[in-house]
């Protein structure tokens, strides 16, 4: 028992890519965001449209009153389950409606 318990192994380095750049943690890489999956995502989005409840949203934030924003949270917050959802969904809203202007 004690710091020198056990058999002795050197650390191993970490995982490189091709191009050199380090390879973070699969727990720490879990769930980001590939370019192909960003690339299919906004394909769909672009042909599909968007949902009934999300033109609604929009509709609401459109007006740009504090109390239409809050409305359009609680209804993103009722149609996704979490609060944290309705604040990424909400902020994507507002992303479109901004891209939309230019």
């Amino acid at each position: 028992i004690g710091p020198g318990k056990g058999y002795i192994t050197t650390k191993m380095g970490p995982r490189m890519t091709k191009k050199g750049k380090e390879l973070g943690k699969p727990s720490r890489r879990k769930g980001t965001l590939g370019k192909r999956v960003k690339l299919v995502r906004d394909t769909i989005k672009e042909v599909v449209g968007f949902a009934p409840y999300e033109k609604r949203i929009m509709e609401l934030l459109k007006t740009g009153v504090a109390k239409d924003n809050k409305k359009a949270l609680k209804l993103a917050k009722a149609r996704l389950g979490t609060h944290r959802r309705g604040l990424l969904k909400r902020e994507d809203m507002e992303n479109v409606l901004r891209h939309r202007k230019k």
